[in-house]
């Protein structure tokens, strides 16, 4: 394997559209399109193969070296074609390598066919705004399109931490200033106190991970900065529950408060097959901080509260819960029925409201199911 043909492989990832790309000795090479994974018709990988690719990709990295790291995280470029997050680890004695599919355009939120609101929270002052969803949700993405959308209208200076650093950002009006874990900066922590005495304006943090990075982002939004990022969760609620859950019990109240003063809003993501198949629409939950959310996140006691004040608050503060866009995107003939049921938060209560509102059940048949993109190796490779 060398280097003009893995770059083949990977530019094959960007004209077709794939998300990932995952070599592994004994396999064929594997493209991820709208969440399934798709083989190519080329050839199996051999051991020999895997360890060329890794070599090549992680050529002039400053993240540790590939013999002495049972895993590596790292960003690889082709000049002109896009970027990839990669992640190079070891099994059973050969490579394994994933890859995420970064381009060099960075998509509005109006192309991410996100909701209009998200503008509007991009555009906060200061304060912590979340952005949260599973692996491959496109928080990234998210993100990305909210400090371009920031980039484009206010002159600022903006700093993102980030492991690694996935989109670039250009300057617009804004100053740039993007540091990457492992190489410009030890740990998301340190570069967020550093950032500090940096004049920004706006702090990404690439990801929250523990109790000291949302000690310190909290802190940030508290002496009058913006603060975006991400987490692994899977709705507003759980998002707030798992900010508290990196504190000890003695240690939670006082997070509340904390929380309960500077997060500004919570955007949750789910990726959706929509009704062709032939891509994927996302369904946004969207919380945006009002007296009576915050009284909910204070008291432990009323923190199931919150997703009721989401829905009640759609028509004056643009908030949604994932249950009415689901009901959206259903009845704009986005999605299937069936995807709307299975994705829904409350399946019992989504069902409910069909019926309450004429529409068909959630157990309704008929549904054609969608066929999965075949990849065929051309003599190239």
């Amino acid at each position: 394997m060398d280097r003009e043909r893995l770059h083949r492989l990977l530019a094959l990832g960007f004209e077709k559209g794939a998300s990932d790309i995952h070599f592994q000795a004994g396999c064929l090479p594997l493209y991820r399109f709208n969440g399934e994974l798709v083989e190519l018709r080329y050839k199996a990988l051999t051991p020999a193969d895997t360890e060329a690719i890794a070599h090549i990709l992680s050529e002039g990295s400053h993240r540790g070296s590939i013999e002495n790291s049972s895993d590596v995280d790292l960003a690889y470029e082709i000049p002109g074609e896009g970027r990839f997050r990669v992640n190079i680890s070891r099994e059973r004695q050969s490579y394994n390598i994933v890859l995420r599919v970064i381009p060099l355009t960075i998509k509005s939120c109006d192309e991410l066919n996100l909701p209009p609101v998200l503008h509007e929270i991009a555009s906060t002052q200061r304060g912590m705004v979340l952005v949260t969803g599973a692996t491959g949700m496109g928080k990234s993405t998210t993100l990305a399109a909210m400090l371009q959308e920031i980039n484009r209208i206010r002159k600022c200076k903006i700093i993102t931490i980030e492991d690694p650093v996935e989109f670039i950002l250009t300057y617009e009006r804004a100053i740039i200033t993007q540091r990457e874990v492992g190489t410009d900066t030890p740990n998301f922590p340190a570069a967020l106190r550093a950032a500090l005495r940096q004049d920004p304006d706006v702090i990404m943090v690439g990801e929250i991970r523990d109790a000291e990075t949302v000690d310190t982002a909290l802190k940030a939004a508290e002496t009058g900065h913006s603060v975006l990022s991400s987490i692994h969760t899977s709705d507003v609620v759980a998002t707030l529950r798992r900010l508290v859950s990196f504190f000890s019990g003695e240690e939670q109240m006082q997070v509340r408060e904390r929380i309960a003063d500077n997060v500004e809003a919570v955007v949750s993501l789910r990726l959706l097959p929509n009704k062709s198949g032939t891509g994927r629409v996302p369904a946004v939950e969207v919380m945006r901080s009002t007296r009576m959310i915050r009284e909910c996140i204070r008291d432990p006691n009323r923190t199931f509260e919150i997703r009721d004040h989401v829905a009640k608050g759609r028509e004056h503060m643009r908030m949604q819960t994932f249950d009415q866009h689901l009901l959206d995107l259903y009845r704009a003939n986005n999605i299937k029925l069936s995807t709307a049921c299975d994705a829904a938060s409350s399946p019992r209560d989504f069902a409910t409201q069909l019926a309450l509102e004429g529409d068909a059940s959630c157990t309704e048949e008929g549904e054609e199911e969608s066929r999965p993109v075949e990849l065929e190796g051309d003599g190239r490779f």
